[in-house]
């Protein structure tokens, strides 16, 4: 096994180089569908987003730069011993498949995820996000669940990614912010959020639904705002495990919001006092 010194800078001008493997073809067509990409890893992208990852504890494998960049990443890891793939922005665009504009991209080693039931001991407000299969509404849902006091996410079996490079774009760093495990058996990790004394109120359209001022005026003291995919929903199982039913109330003759606007209204309604 090779041993890396901090910051080991390599140049690199052949795009069919192995060690690039990690950054080829990360097309949105080629990543879409894969709720754990393989190996373990994720795609950190630009200084900023390597940044908050490292910072929350996230280890990097390499780092593929731009010659221009080189000196932001070399203070952002001064500390980390990883190698820097230095290429030129041609081999940049032909490994990943697309412009690479923003100056860095991080092989990143997936953290281990807590289990469900240590995640929601303590917790007061959780997110939990079904069915939910863009990564630009995960992103978002993050985003507001960190903007909107979230104690936690908990992410079921089916959704995309959140650290799916797009994910972690448009939350803004947040995925490394809000604590988030990935649920693996509905039935009994439900049962853990209940064990933790925790209420599960599903947000969806229905006839004997709760109107969410209500509900957020007698609010339990722990409670899980589960919701689904735009469009679909929640899953019927979703919603048969849910305690309660609760709505957002419209006007305008309009009928719903988006995932990650609905997620913010009732977040913000929910908010402990």
């Amino acid at each position: 096994m090779t041993e890396w010194t901090p910051m080991d800078i390599v140049e690199i001008e052949d795009a069919d180089d192995p060690r690039l493997d990690d950054y080829r073809s990360l097309t949105d067509t080629a990543l879409r569908a894969a709720t754990e990409p393989a190996g373990g890893l994720y795609i950190a992208e630009s200084a900023k987003v390597i940044e908050r990852a490292v910072a929350a504890g996230h280890r990097p494998r390499s780092v593929m730069v731009q010659r221009r960049w080189v000196d932001g990443i070399r203070s952002l890891l001064s500390h980390e011993s990883v190698p820097v793939y230095v290429v030129p922005d041609e081999v940049a665009e032909t490994v990943t498949g697309f412009a690479v504009h923003r100056g860095a991209l991080a092989s990143m080693h997936r953290p281990e995820l807590p289990s469900v039931a240590a995640l929601v001991a303590d917790a007061r407000l959780i997110l939990l996000l079904e069915g939910i299969g863009d990564h630009t509404n995960i992103g978002a849902a993050f985003r507001a669940a960190a903007g909107l006091g979230a104690d936690a996410v908990l992410i079921a079996p089916q959704c995309a990614d959140p650290l799916y490079r797009r994910s972690v774009r448009v939350s803004m760093g947040t995925v490394f912010q809000v604590p988030w495990t990935r649920m693996r058996d509905w039935d009994d990790d439900l049962a853990s959020v209940r064990a933790a004394g925790a209420e599960v109120a599903a947000l969806a359209l229905s006839d004997d639904a709760v109107d969410l001022r209500d509900y957020a005026a007698r609010r339990p003291e722990r409670v899980v705002l589960m919701m689904g995919a735009e469009g679909e929903g929640l899953s019927a199982r979703a919603l048969s495990s849910a305690d309660t039913v609760v709505t957002i109330p419209m006007a305008g003759g309009v009928d719903s919001l988006n995932v990650a606007s609905a997620a913010a209204v009732a977040l913000w309604a929910l908010q402990p006092l």
